[in-house]
């Protein structure tokens, strides 16, 4: 029997970035298969922002580091802000906080949701299915399924409204004009919903797009634009107006005035609205159909989170590392589950991370170092060519621009099936408690009382992470009012703390330190450390270690697969010249593969030349 690879996505699509699949599955001999081994996972272009940060200024980092990705925008920006504050010493106000939990949360809701209709819908809704519907019958089931919602029109979708969906979809179709739905595997014998429940998805895909546009204005609100929003080490660039009268919304210039309140309080409730009535139940109506999915994609089992959405109404204190410098609560707990042990949550220990490259395109360890002295050092070896029939990653050797973060030596999975997991394992907050609720409700109630019929260990899945992915996106959304209700009552005290801001003003005479700023990004855990320089104020080194490195890094020196690679064991695929099962399941973990690399050309040389001035004098961004 060969051990050729023969399922190989390259490039998988609908995702940030570039990534190469390789796995072999074991022939049905009907043209199906079984994958029964980790396959490969390959990002293919490679990152180099933190060597750009070296030398800068650490007040500038966070307009550098947002740059990593423009789907990711905001969290990494605050992740640096945070590494910096950290490493000087900083607390920020409470109000700083609630803001920057609103702009997190915003990113949250409205990632998720462009997540599952955009890039991940597809994988479960046929297009060429929903050109067969009835619209009258799609106009009832919406009645059925989603019972209040109106359309962007403000309407409710009636017969005519499906039909102009449908007159659209066949128009493309008949045109050759597919665009975004062009190149799918229609018609692959794993898609399940009916004509009309295709169509109803699709309807909500172009409705989902016109509501992106609308909640992302909170972010311009707070941070001046969108993408890559405003910060500031120390607290936020929000200034508010001094008229206390109604002012219309371009007047009082670029401060925060009742017209732009009133924005954010419309942006939210529209997040909530559509949450409710629109992702929950489709989501749901989607894994009554797909309910096997919760006996694939299931990683090792070991989950790490590093705690987010500091809330200083929260009476348990947590700290951002041993020194207790951080007494804020968080939402989405830091903490660590291990494999058989979902019911029990341990501490989390900085220490304890650590990046390897054994099998990964650069100088440095192949064990592993932590990331305060980690460095970005190219060094491609090329993968071995193939008899000129096209190259393939070896799995003895180097494969990916993306190194191999572990935690006290083994690999975890994070983003939103951690948050949930490591909430139901805490279940000390109101939170928690609606977690619990959720899962009860939902996932493990038997199908006769509306719920899956599904065991809490099934969690761990392709299909418990989409679940966990909307239970989230519903707690934060509801969440986002709790937070402008905080900051709004406490907007007119101190927004600054002096002492802080004349320390700021003073990089030459911070001490040397080394900070790290977590966040948790709507994919995971995401971690900066920087060094600073005493002598000249300036970035000495910086790393970062994002979510899609955590879930989408390659093998270790012990060749232990990473979570990716470990959830494709097991898949059976209906069809191995068209791997839909694998991009399900890929996709379930919503890569964003520019996070974890950037691009150069085939010989390493720079693509691209900016020139980018700040105070402290001029440099090149290469």
């Amino acid at each position: 029997m060969t051990t050729a690879p023969n399922v190989i996505i390259d490039p998988v699509t609908r995702i940030e970035g570039h990534l190469r699949i390789q796995a072999f599955a074991e022939p049905d001999g009907r043209g199906g298969g079984v994958i029964r081994r980790p396959g490969l996972c390959a990002a293919t272009m490679v990152r180099g922002v933190e060597r750009i940060l070296q030398g800068r200024d650490p007040r500038d980092a966070w307009a550098f580091t947002q740059r990593i990705c423009g789907v990711c925008t905001v969290v990494h920006g605050v992740t640096s802000v945070r590494a910096v504050e950290h490493a000087i010493g900083i607390k920020v106000p409470r109000n700083a906080d609630y803001i920057r939990n609103m702009m997190i949360g915003a990113q949250y809701v409205h990632d998720h949701v462009m997540h599952f209709y955009h890039l991940h819908a597809l994988d479960w809704v046929d297009v060429a299915s929903a050109l067969r519907a009835n619209p009258a019958a799609t106009a009832r089931l919406a009645q059925e399924n989603n019972p209040g919602f109106k359309a962007d029109s403000g309407a409710l979708p009636n017969a005519a409204y499906f039909q102009g969906v449908l007159n659209r979809l066949t128009g493309a179709a008949g045109g050759g004009q597919l665009g975004l739905f062009g190149n799918g595997y229609w018609g692959h014998p794993g898609y399940r919903l009916t004509s009309e429940e295709n169509l109803l998805l699709l309807s909500h895909y172009i409705e989902a797009l016109a509501w992106a546009r609308e909640v992302v204005k909170l972010h311009a609100i707070f941070g001046g634009k969108d993408p890559h929003p405003n910060l500031v080490v120390g607290g936020m660039p929000c200034t508010l107006s001094s008229n206390p009268g109604r002012v219309s919304e371009d007047a009082g210039g670029t401060s925060l005035n009742n017209a732009g309140f009133a924005v954010i309080r419309t942006a939210i409730a529209r997040m909530q609205a559509f949450v409710d009535q629109v992702y929950l139940p489709d989501l749901l109506l989607l894994a009554k159909r797909y309910p096997e999915w919760a006996g694939y994609g299931a990683t090792a089992g070991n989950f790490l989170c590093y705690g987010e959405f500091p809330d200083p109404a929260l009476v348990k204190t947590e700290f951002i590392d041993g020194a207790g410098d951080y007494p804020a609560g968080y939402i989405f707990p830091r903490g660590v589950i291990w494999a058989g042990s979902h019911d029990r949550l341990a501490a989390f220990d900085p220490a304890l991370v650590t990046e390897n490259v054994a099998h990964a395109w650069y100088r440095g360890s192949a064990t592993g170092v932590h990331p305060s002295v980690g460095s970005t050092e190219l060094n491609y070896t090329g993968p071995a060519a193939d008899g000129g029939s096209g190259y393939m990653l070896q799995e003895q050797g180097r494969y990916s621009w993306i190194k191999s973060p572990r935690y006290n030596g083994q690999p975890m999975e994070v983003g939103p099936l951690a948050h949930i997991l490591t909430m139901h394992a805490r279940g000390t907050l109101p939170t928690d408690t609606l977690v619990r609720g959720y899962v009860r409700k939902y996932w493990t109630n038997p199908k006769s009382a509306g719920g899956l019929g599904l065991t809490f260990a099934q969690l761990n899945s392709t299909l418990g992470r989409v679940f966990c992915r909307m239970l989230e996106t519903k707690i934060l959304a509801d969440q986002m009012s709790v937070w402008y209700q905080g900051y709004h009552k406490g907007r007119a005290g101190p927004y600054w703390n002096s002492k802080a801001f004349t320390r700021l003003r003073e990089p030459a005479s911070w001490p040397n330190a080394v900070g790290v700023g977590f966040t948790e990004a709507p994919r995971g855990a995401l971690g900066h450390w920087v060094t600073i320089d005493p002598g000249s104020g300036k970035i000495e080194n910086y790393q970062c270690v994002v979510a899609s490195q955590w879930n989408a890094g390659p093998r270790d020196a012990g060749a232990t697969a990473g979570p990716y690679e470990r959830a494709l064991v097991g898949l059976v695929l209906a069809d191995v010249a068209r791997p839909l099962e694998v991009l399900r399941t890929i996709h379930s973990f919503d890569p964003c593969i520019g996070c974890a690399v950037h691009i150069a050309d085939p010989d390493g040389r720079a693509l691209v030349q900016v020139d980018v001035r700040h105070a402290a004098g001029s440099g090149s961004l290469v």
